[in-house]
């Protein structure tokens, strides 16, 4: 071989033989094959991979771990979890058809399905979940779909499941559940009876926000129908993000163990903050806490501006999760989306503030959020 050729290749191709103890990343656009046989077996179904869009063995360990976790048949990684979202509704929804979905979704779903789905000739009515009448009563014939969260954002409502599956199973719809705030150490959707579950694993699966990804798990035919949209909407997940995502689920139970703990001592120490209006968090769903979100409504007589410039170490991000305590203002980041008129019958002011628990010492975080409270007094 000449110098150039030889910088690329060796003589004899190289027989991959290396087991290791963590899965390496293939970070490839495509895959060799031998001849075009072995080539034609692939388009057959005797292969496993060809072109990382396609299909990639991280990817695939990140669906597979997801599945697992939740106790479905099957999962599929995406780009992001709005992908995982769209993916999850295309799979059951077509042009012409109806969904009917919570009207306190996150902001960035519910723009999806309000904006984007319905240019695309798919109609949407939202309604309250807290009110099983309303939600069946807004079933049409074309209804298709179902979608609610497990543990609604920001303010935390906790979905009934059960309610959700009845109403689903009454009237042949698919059921939907975004699980990214309750993850599947607190619930798995799937076992109680929902169809298929979705996730921001940017948030509490991958858990050191340096990633951005999303998976979506349930019935094998309707994730393997998401997995076509995936890959023909060109929305799959790098191999690198998928093998950070997997390696950060390796702590999944501790770190919410930790921060559900944490959550839980935070939102009770700050129900004794005469300047804290009302405190969101699901207490009766876990003696150590249920989720590591904590969403509180200040006063009236407290600046907000003023609380946010004395939050000191503790970090403004509009997105939660991660090991670190952050905070965020849902009115201008997460829920800037919806119609002010949504937002004020949901309950969503400028005075609520959106705190992501991390995995420090729950005094800390008790004392910083105290300080910026007293700062916000003036």
């Amino acid at each position: 071989m000449n110098f150039e050729t030889s910088v690329l290749h060796k003589k004899n191709k190289t027989e991959r033989t290396i087991i290791s103890k963590v899965t390496p990343i293939y970070q490839t656009s495509a895959f060799a094959f031998n001849d075009l046989d072995e080539l034609e077996g692939f388009y057959q179904g005797n292969g496993n991979y060809l072109y990382s869009r396609v299909g990639n063995p991280n990817t695939d360990e990140l669906g597979e771990l997801i599945a697992r976790l939740e106790g479905a048949p099957a999962g599929a990684a995406a780009s992001s979890g709005l992908s995982a979202i769209l993916a999850g509704v295309l799979a059951v929804v077509k042009s012409g058809d109806h969904i009917v979905a919570a009207d306190d979704l996150y902001g960035g779903s519910f723009h999806l399905i309000k904006e984007e789905l319905t240019q695309l000739g798919i109609e949407v009515t939202v309604v309250s979940f807290s009110d099983a009448a309303q939600v069946e009563g807004a079933i049409q014939e074309n209804t298709k779909l179902i979608y609610s969260e497990s543990i609604t954002n920001p303010l935390l409502r906790v979905e009934n499941l059960e309610e959700v599956v009845r109403l689903a199973q009454k009237h042949h719809l698919v059921s939907l559940i975004d699980n990214t705030f309750a993850t599947p150490y607190h619930c798995q959707p799937y076992l109680k009876g929902i169809d298929l579950v979705v996730h921001s694993a940017t948030k509490y699966i991958g858990g050191h926000s340096d990633i951005t990804a999303g998976v979506l798990a349930g019935d094998e035919e309707l994730v393997g129908k998401a997995r076509g949209k995936i890959v023909n909407l060109g929305a799959n997940l790098s191999p690198f993000e998928a093998w950070l995502t997997c390696r950060g689920a390796k702590t999944l139970a501790l770190r919410m163990k930790q921060q559900s703990a944490n959550a839980n001592r935070v939102a009770g120490a700050l129900k004794q903050n005469k300047e804290v209006k009302k405190v969101y968090y699901p207490y009766q769903h876990g003696e150590e806490g249920f989720g590591a979100i904590v969403t509180i409504e200040l006063t009236d007589s407290a600046d907000v501006n003023e609380f946010f410039k004395g939050l000191g170490w503790i970090k403004i991000v509009p997105t939660l999760a991660g090991v670190e305590t952050s905070v965020s203002h849902p009115l201008i980041t997460s829920h800037r989306a919806l119609p002010p008129e949504a937002c004020r019958e949901l309950g969503i002011t400028k005075q609520v503030v959106r705190i992501s628990i991390g995995i420090e010492h729950a005094d800390d975080i008790i004392a910083q959020l105290n300080e910026a409270i007293n700062r916000s007094l003036g």
